[in-house]
């Protein structure tokens, strides 16, 4: 074993090792392989242990187990990409390989995309053709565990959640100390899961590993499901709104989504899943799927409870590397976004505040303001919103007299704005209620009207 050497390029298949769970410490084991390479551990920790599971629950538990299993495997595959699949322990059904199929090809595309190869095609996942029973409804309590991500979306579906009385706790996975400041500023109750990697997989990428984005909204709604089973809960809730589900459109590729994962085509998929082969009343669902990226800064503007720790830019949040001693680097697509979503439904001088300084103002961001407009650029690869939702908060401003006088608002007024449709540059369109989402119906027809007050 101590002979073997990662060799990308030599490596014929990825393989699923196996799974377990402890119940009396909460730890998930979930271990993978390179051919016959050394075991690749990762540990997923859920605080609360001992937990005390009936059949029922316990058997839903090990399915949403192997279902996290297959889906972190993610993070490892990507490193070859090899030609095989294989799973060791346990068998799947013809169901979940095509859901596990659709989350690789394109949680990976953006993936594939930079690295320049094509898994349409290659990913299959190894099935029996006997189909899974139906899953059973367990009978969970109506509670919901809420993903919490630092930025404004989550705080947004705290919120609602709070102002329509439904019990939630504040859930989020890893280290990060600003998401555990903005959990606490909510004032409701925690739940701070860990998560390990495989630590050889870090030197695998220094042994020129591929490496870059994976699809890693699915995979923490992969973590959150099997925690409600453990703790008996009937509802996981993102925060994902529809602009999520348009990617950027690359010349000669077509269109390659940064943030696939968090789409509706996604949530659709693995929420139905859930519902299928795991527990029936398990409610899978974004909060926020009917609304734009500009009908969710609306509504955060709202409340002024967050302004000095909520933070969107991703610089914070990357596990190697560099992070801004500030909650905002300023110059990232993320920061540039919401400084310009939020601009148009707050006052100046407390966006300003929020920031630290105008974004807007400074000349040195046209390049980075030019692609979030899809002006000469296409979107970047971030979570952030669609070219029309930055044209029409863009036109905004430049009818505003606090605002027109800005740099980049007068340049965009000038330069971009006789180039375009009017119909295009209106913002009331782009803050309608859509129907396209998964909300409990009970819940929906209340939320609904929240969101329109």
């Amino acid at each position: 074993m101590s002979e073997w050497k990662f060799n990308r390029d030599a490596i014929r298949a990825f393989r699923f090792v196996r799974c377990g769970f402890d119940a009396q410490t909460g730890v998930a084991q979930l271990v993978y392989a390179f051919d016959d390479g050394p075991e690749l551990i990762e540990t997923v920790t859920v605080p609360g242990a001992p937990f005390v599971l009936d059949d029922a629950r316990a058997a839903a538990a090990e399915r949403a187990l192997r279902l996290l299993h297959l889906i972190t495997g993610v993070s490892y595959y990507k490193a070859a990409v090899p030609e095989e699949i294989r799973i060791d322990s346990y068998t799947i059904d013809a169901d979940t390989a095509a859901l596990l199929e659709l989350i690789y090809v394109n949680g990976l595309g953006e993936f594939a995309y930079r690295n320049g190869l094509n898994l349409h095609g290659k990913i299959r996942f190894p099935h029996t053709e006997v189909a899974a029973a139906p899953a059973p409804a367990l009978g969970l309590r109506e509670h919901a565990l809420v993903a919490i991500g630092g930025g404004k979306d989550s705080l947004v579906s705290i919120e609602a959640l709070r102002a329509l009385g439904v019990e939630q706790t504040v859930t989020w996975i890893g280290g990060s100390q600003l998401i555990r400041a903005c959990a606490e500023r909510t004032g409701l109750p925690t739940l701070n899961i860990g998560r390990a990697l495989a630590p050889q997989l870090f030197d695998y990428n220094r042994e020129g590993a591929w490496n870059g984005h994976i699809p890693v909204t699915v995979l923490n709604s992969a973590i959150m499901v099997f925690t409600a089973l453990l703790l008996g809960v009937d509802q996981v809730v993102f925060s994902n709104e529809r602009s999520a589900s348009y990617g950027s459109m690359i010349e000669g590729t077509g269109e390659v989504n940064h943030q696939w994962s968090k789409g509706w085509a996604c949530e659709q998929a693995f929420g139905e899943y859930v519902q299928r082969e795991i527990a029936a009343d398990l409610h899978y669902y974004s909060l926020l799927r009917p609304l734009s990226e500009l009908a969710v800064a609306r509504l955060f503007a709202r409340c002024d409870r967050y302004d000095a720790h909520f933070s969107s830019c991703n610089r914070n949040f990357h596990i190697r590397g560099e992070r801004p001693a500030n909650r905002w680097c300023g110059v990232c697509p993320k920061c540039h976004f919401v400084f310009l979503a939020l601009a148009p439904f707050m006052p100046k001088p407390r966006l300003v505040g929020i920031f630290g300084r105008n974004l807007l103002d400074d000349p040195a961001q046209t390049a980075g303001y030019d692609a979030l407009l899809e002006f000469q650029d296409h979107k970047p690869f971030e979570c952030v919103g669609e070219g029309h939702e930055s044209r029409a908060a863009l036109a905004a401003l430049s009818e505003r007299p606090e605002w027109r006088e800005d740099a980049l608002v007068e340049r965009f007024a000038h330069e971009i704005r006789p180039q375009l449709g009017v119909d295009e540059l209106r913002i009331e369109p782009l803050l309608v209620i859509d129907d396209e989402q998964r909300i409990p119906p009970a819940l929906w027809g209340r939320l609904r009207a929240y969101f329109a007050a």
